[in-house]
């Protein structure tokens, strides 16, 4: 009997199954290093070269972060093929925390801007690779597909994303205090390190989850991929590389190229999997009209929400009062009340989703959280314009507009992953873990340009115009809700 009690103890992680506790673990680990950098990001390129930054403008700075964070999911789709058809969720995973941490040791590397632009990219190419399949494992955990825990193992394991998060967010910035820069970098390569140990020593538990590819590459694909793929992906390179000869490419001008792509992208893939293929049935054929939908919410939401590390750090450092009874705060903190109420709230969230079942629709929950997310830029418009004066605001005005937030947050995000692997088709349950990304990607583009607008507007107004785009989106989704809800039943 004492036996037979430890085998179910060790199965069971808050009442889900065992493996749930090494993806949490593993995804933690590069939050922390993830997040901790993002902290600094902006800083550190807006930063003048006599203290150790690359002295880019602020315009062109967040331009950059913000087609940063887009590469990030953008390459979600890539890594979701990969592991659908090739290596697996479980590999991909691996492979791709063994990139994130390399690109995390270049930027690490004290020796110019090469390093750092190298590391920007591995991260990038990393964490495509990692981000859309340890979400699918975790969907993979739930046998059954009408089993009533997956929402709330999503919501628990977005709150190892936000613990990871939260650490990172203070131990990055702190260790960044006086420039010491690539000493912070080195210090989200060591978070990575710990989160690939964490998955090499737990895999055990996921019980032969995300083990295999759903679907490996049969021989006309492997050709398809061949005559389409290879020629498109070396023409790119070749165009990008005559573009930078030529004297003319810049960075503004490349960040406005990822932006289109962003947009490109998603566009293409949707009418590939409505027009393109046979793997797909009717029925999901009517899932997805509904997904789209759901999708271009996500992007309206993150196009505000990842301002977090943008515009909303540079006012932090800039119009806020960080000084906090003698203690000067570093401006990256400021964000981090978004993890602690994560923290405390997502629990309560998950117990919620679960009593209510089906009577709060995935529809309804995403309309709320455009407005939520429409509302804290109400408030941020607010600060901005208490900020108009000499004098700098109280940190209370971030801390209110991060808590608002938060509440958004929690209606999307782990909704968002649970709703994707749900009505994802069954040849492409990885890939739409990906599509889910390119929401973020798509959002968080579209908001580092949108920031170009702050050279012809006051902040105020675009704090209101961003405001206002969300509102409208999320009144018109709570209209259609019942519809939307309708197509994902059929």
């Amino acid at each position: 009997m004492e036996s037979e009690t430890r085998v179910a103890r060790e199965r069971t992680f808050f009442g889900h199954p065992r493996g749930l506790a090494t993806l949490f673990g593993t995804e933690m680990w590069e939050r922390f290093s993830y997040y901790g950098m993002r902290a600094i990001l902006v800083l550190f390129l807006t930063a003048p070269p006599v203290r150790g930054g690359m002295g880019l403008p602020k315009v062109t700075a967040v331009g950059v972060y913000g087609v940063y964070i887009a590469s990030v999911y953008l390459l979600a789709l890539a890594g979701g093929w990969i592991s659908d058809r090739i290596l697996g969720p479980r590999r991909a995973v691996l492979y791709g925390g063994a990139v994130i941490m390399a690109g995390h040791t270049s930027m690490a590397v004290p020796a110019g801007g090469g390093f750092v632009w190298l590391g920007l990219t591995l991260i990038a190419l990393g964490s495509g690779l990692m981000k859309p399949n340890i979400s699918a494992i975790v969907g993979d955990l739930y046998r059954h597909e009408d089993d009533a825990r997956r929402d709330s193992g999503y919501s628990v394991f977005y709150m190892g994303v936000n613990v990871g998060a939260f650490a990172g967010i203070q131990v990055v910035p702190w260790l960044q205090r006086g420039d010491r820069w690539h000493l912070a970098f080195g210090a989200a390569a060591v978070g990575m390190a710990f989160g690939l140990l964490q998955y090499v020593l737990g895999r055990r538990h996921l019980k032969g989850a995300g083990e295999h590819p759903e679907h490996r590459l049969t021989p006309e694909e492997r050709a398809r991929f061949t005559r389409i793929a290879l020629p498109t992906a070396v023409a790119a390179v070749t165009a990008m590389a005559l573009w930078a000869a030529s004297g003319t490419l810049t960075l503004d001008r490349f960040t406005i190229v990822l932006t289109v792509l962003s947009a490109v992208v998603p566009a293409a893939y949707f009418v590939f999997l409505f027009a393109g293929t046979h793997e797909i049935t009717p029925e999901e054929r009517t899932r997805l009209t509904a997904y789209v939908w759901l999708f271009a919410a996500a992007a309206i939401f993150w196009m505000i929400y990842d301002q977090a590390g943008g515009a909303l750090t540079l006012f932090a450092q800039e119009r806020t009062d960080l000084n906090i009874l003698g203690f000067d705060v570093p401006p990256g903190w400021v964000s981090n009340v978004n993890s602690v109420a994560i923290i405390i709230l997502a629990p309560v969230f998950a117990e919620i989703w679960i009593k209510a079942g089906d009577r709060i629709g995935t529809p309804l929950k995403f309309a709320v959280a455009l407005v939520v997310i429409g509302l804290s830029f109400v408030v941020m418009a607010a600060a901005a314009v208490a900020a108009s004066g000499p004098a700098k605001v109280s940190i209370m005005w971030l801390i209110s507009v991060y808590l608002v937030q938060t509440i958004g947050e929690l209606f999307i995000s782990p909704v968002g992953l649970s709703v994707t692997n749900k009505l994802a088709p069954h040849a492409f349950v990885n890939q739409m873990m990906g599509v889910w990304f390119l929401a973020v990607a798509l959002g968080d583009s579209i908001g580092g340009q949108a920031y170009r607008l702050t050279s012809v507007i006051p902040m105020p107004m675009y704090y209101l115009s961003l405001a206002l785009v969300s509102v409208v989106a999320g009144l018109a989704m709570l209209v259609f809700s019942k519809r939307l809800a309708r197509l994902m039943r059929d």
